[in-house]
């Protein structure tokens, strides 16, 4: 099979990188995104545009998608006007989004049913990764089963890993995020205990990089926190997402994970109180005076405005602190934990997380 035509759907932070890197290996490229601003720099640079996914999608080889959440997914291939009906005969159909592992299963064998190709092939390093084309792939397929798309993948990432069933590449990412988030959240612990202990933060974080303390979080982000730079490279809304949906795989297998409880708890509280679409790294302004908050841009009062409506996080999506799969399931409450008013004995209000019955 020759691939001429690619379609690209979803040229946000991340998208928007990866579609260069595929037109500047040559690739003929059309371009959609609800909102055409952000797909100005790849139309300038040559791509196509248009009006909807499934024009998009009508004459491409191959068709990546890199969209918000699982509701999107599931509405851009499972619609009546959806890539599975709208793609051509023997197109291939990747997925590049963070989602459910059932709706990659299920876009999988519907595709199939089609005469189409699909798999799940979430993506990890950030905006940098996707910057300089060497993203890691986690793919929901068999090697030797892709082999016609793997110089398309090649050409934005460094490092590509086979689950070799659909739905395999999800789970392998969540279990990547759940690891991610209980390292962002220690990060976070150990700045605010180093800052109110009155000792140099950096030297703290050289110390946690010469032994077994640091992370790659605490590498790349915290210096973040550090200079108080929340420019989101990942979106602070969509780890909370993906939290979420590894805590419902975690029900369906049931399992606990303290660690994921916990980070979501802290994202989902910076979500509702105006963070939900800076960085990641932004989950240090939780620990910090609410004037520092406040400066940032966060509010500490919608959470309690939340809490007396209740209503969601706050985020503008409705997904009631679901995974968002459009799959009837229930990730159980999820509640913030509400700990930012206590004091310590020095008189510090601390906005940190209270653990008390939130293990």
């Amino acid at each position: 099979m020759q691939i001429k035509n690619v379609a690209f759907i979803g040229t946000g932070i991340m998208g928007a990188r990866i579609a260069g890197h595929l037109m500047d290996a040559g690739y003929d490229l059309t371009v959609y995104n609800r909102t055409r601003e952000k797909a100005e720099a790849l139309l300038a640079k040559g791509a196509h545009w248009a009006e909807s996914p499934a024009a998009a999608a009508a004459h491409a080889d191959v068709v990546f998608t890199m969209v918000g959440y699982p509701t999107d997914v599931e509405d851009v291939y499972l619609s009546t006007d959806g890539l599975i009906r709208a793609a051509k005969k023997g197109a291939w159909l990747i997925d590049l989004t963070t989602s459910s592992p059932q709706l990659a299963r299920d876009i999988h064998d519907a595709a199939e049913v089609e005469d189409k190709h699909a798999f799940d092939c979430p993506v990890t390093g950030g905006e940098q990764g996707a910057i300089d084309g060497t993203l890691t792939l986690i793919i929901g397929a068999a090697e030797k089963d892709v082999e016609p798309v793997m110089p398309l993948l090649e050409c934005f990432s460094s490092r590509r890993f086979f689950f070799d069933q659909p739905g395999g590449g999800q789970t392998a990412k969540l279990c990547n995020q759940v690891s991610l988030a209980s390292c962002m959240v220690g990060y976070a612990d150990a700045l605010a205990l180093a800052e109110q202990s009155g000792i140099d933060a950096e030297k703290v974080l050289e110390v946690m990089a010469s032994g077994t303390g640091g992370s790659g979080a605490s590498k790349t982000l915290a210096p973040k926190s550090l200079a108080g730079d929340y420019k989101p490279g990942f979106l602070a809304e969509h780890l909370r997402k993906d939290i979420a949906l590894a805590l419902q795989r975690s029900e369906d297998l049931d399992i606990t994970l303290p660690g994921a409880e916990t980070a979501f708890t802290l994202f989902d509280m910076l979500c509702q109180i105006g963070g939900s679409r800076m960085g990641t790294q932004a989950l240090t302004l939780l620990y910090q005076e609410e004037g520092t908050c406040a400066a940032a841009g966060l509010d500490w009062s919608l959470l309690e405005q939340g809490d007396e409506d209740g209503e969601g996080c706050g985020c503008d999506h409705d997904h009631d602190h679901e995974c968002g799969c459009g799959h009837d399931h229930d990730h159980g409450d999820h509640e913030c934990c509400g700990g930012h008013g206590h004091h310590h004995e020095d008189g510090h209000e601390c906005h940190c997380h209270d653990h008390e019955g939130r293990a």
